[in-house]
């Protein structure tokens, strides 16, 4: 059985139950009030036992919203491409935000998804007052927003919401066991870390392609100018080391410790995938950008036309499973910009 510490806050004041939660049995046993005339403040007794599971919802005023018409409904997919959509539609790009999705209805061609995000550093402060009281929340979710969902429509989101104490109770015991929304998705780290542990796998395959290159090439010249790039490309990944003696080694070392970071690399294989696309004809397409998180795949790039991105999602069919086409358009250049999604290959 957990004990979770479910913080309802609200305008002006903070609802804390105390819930039993046994599977998805949920019985709330404890119920109280603090009064809360500072949004940037928190009661100090708000969170009073140790090993308790936080849970939080927020007031939908202090969420912001974006509809989005995307041609697929599974989630994880969403929430894969929900970066890129929002980029264009907020102010500064996705990177300020933390964001999720739900799916709130169907169009012609798809289906609408209403996109929930809140600024980085609002969360920040959040998180910090939280833990100022020895709290770390695992849900960060919004009753209120679960009730606009039940018979959704844009006008209720920026309206004032009153839901009873009772209802209140109902919704948050509906949000623990199947959360709407969850803004504690914080991947930037891991985000950081498997883009600079795919950066320096990708400098180890230039590295051990020019390993090769060494017994095929002979003229000294040639040899000494691919040294260099790699001393180049070394520096300007950690610019802040002096003592650099052997590239490859030191790589490696570095590659060693960002492994031993398993709560954030578990699952993930990089050196496969970038194997795999060093493998697949290209036809002068190029990819310019490639994420890998916890077996899901992303890779954007440009190619000459749809008809050679098709060919190369097809050739990417014998390396990863689920490849498919998320978003392509043509650049005024002529060329195609596209999005490729997969998942990686269960061994």
């Amino acid at each position: 059985m957990r004990r979770i510490c479910f913080l309802d806050i609200k305008e002006g004041e903070l609802l804390r139950y105390t819930v039993d939660m046994k599977g998805k049995h949920c019985v709330i046993t404890e119920q109280q009030a603090f009064p809360l005339p500072d949004a940037n403040e928190m009661p100090a007794d708000a969170v009073s036992k140790e090993g308790e599971t936080i849970y939080v919802s927020l007031p939908v005023g202090s969420l912001n919203f974006r509809v989005l018409d995307l041609p697929f409904s599974d989630t994880d997919r969403i929430r894969e491409v929900l970066p890129f959509e929002l980029d264009s539609l907020i102010l500064g790009g996705s990177e300020g935000v933390i964001c999720d999705a739900v799916v709130v209805g169907k169009t012609d061609n798809g289906y609408r998804v209403l996109a929930t995000y809140m600024e980085k550093s609002r969360m920040r402060k959040l998180l910090e007052r939280l833990k100022d009281l020895g709290a770390e929340p695992v849900l960060v979710t919004s009753l209120e927003l679960r009730h606009v969902l039940s018979e959704f429509s844009l006008a209720k989101l920026v309206s004032p919401i009153s839901l009873a104490d009772d209802e209140r109770k109902t919704l948050a015991i509906e949000e623990m066991r199947n959360p709407t929304v969850n803004l504690r998705r914080d991947r930037e780290k891991t985000k950081r870390s498997l883009k600079v542990t795919a950066t320096l796998l990708a400098l180890l395959l230039l590295v051990l392609g020019i390993d090769v290159a060494f017994r095929i090439v002979t003229s000294r010249q040639e040899v000494a100018s691919l040294r260099n790039e790699i001393r180049k490309t070394y520096l300007e990944l950690f610019p802040g080391e002096k003592n650099i003696i052997n590239e490859i080694h030191q790589l490696k070392s570095h590659i060693k410790e960002l492994k031993n970071k398993e709560e954030l690399l578990v699952g993930v294989k990089p050196l496969d995938v970038f194997v795999a696309l060093a493998q697949i004809e290209r036809d002068g397409a190029r990819f310019y950008e490639v994420n890998i998180e916890r077996g899901k795949l992303s890779f954007r790039g440009e190619a000459g036309s749809l008809s050679s991105v098709q060919q190369i999602r097809e050739r990417l069919n014998k390396y990863f499973d689920d490849v498919s086409i998320s978003a392509s358009e043509t650049s005024v250049q002529g060329t195609t910009a596209f999005t490729i999604t997969a998942r990686e290959r269960k061994a």
